[in-house]
């Protein structure tokens, strides 16, 4: 993460190995940390923390991208390298950080989430707003998983900050089916900040 703002400039990088075991166990191993201990301790930190809260069972209800969670309108089609995708407009019925209002494109052939563009349905912390989420997902054996994820936020002090966060080195491990499923992803978060004045 490169910051620049109030009350100077700071950096920080964190590469994490995640594993995953279905229904909602996500343990963080980190790899590396270095740079900024504020930014690692207040922004990385609690990035994980976040993720292994978003994956614990009730809270994958609560979030679940379904009729229950959201209203969906579809409004077109586009082409992509991979195929067909619906678009659809999403609009969550409750107001949640986990939740999130926008657009999704959804694979025609596999009827899979294959990229999101969004703003949170609640804003996740009081020093930011105006976040825009951008996440595109690949297809990995025969899952859908996270590629990449890409956010920008308006710094209340005045700035921005830009987090993009790469999945990589997926391992599907004695995939029985999809109860069983486990996943090794190495994801590599290189974060960018900048503030104008």
């Amino acid at each position: 993460m490169d910051y620049r703002g109030f009350p100077g400039v700071r950096t920080a990088e964190m590469i994490v190995d995640v594993k995953y075991q279905s229904p909602g166990i996500k343990e963080f191993t980190i790899r590396s940390a270095t740079g900024s201990t504020i930014i690692i301790n207040k922004v990385f930190r609690k990035l994980l923390q976040a993720e292994k809260e978003a994956s614990s069972t009730e809270a994958q209800r609560r979030t679940a991208l379904n009729s229950d969670n959201y209203n969906f309108t579809q409004i077109g089609y586009e082409n992509a390298p991979s195929g067909l995708m619906y678009v659809l407009a999403v609009e969550p019925k409750a107001k949640d950080k986990f939740l999130y209002q926008g657009r999704i494109w959804v694979d025609a052939a596999d009827f899979a989430v294959a990229r999101l563009e969004a703003q949170p349905a609640k804003n996740p912390s009081f020093w930011t707003k105006n976040g825009v989420i951008e996440q595109v997902y690949t297809k990995v054996s025969q899952f859908w998983l996270p590629a990449r994820n890409h956010s920008i936020s308006e710094i209340r002090l005045g700035g921005s900050a830009e987090l993009t966060i790469h999945y990589n080195d997926y391992q599907i491990l004695g995939a029985e089916g999809i109860n069983n499923l486990q996943i090794v992803e190495s994801a590599h978060s290189t974060d960018t900040a900048s503030a104008q004045r």
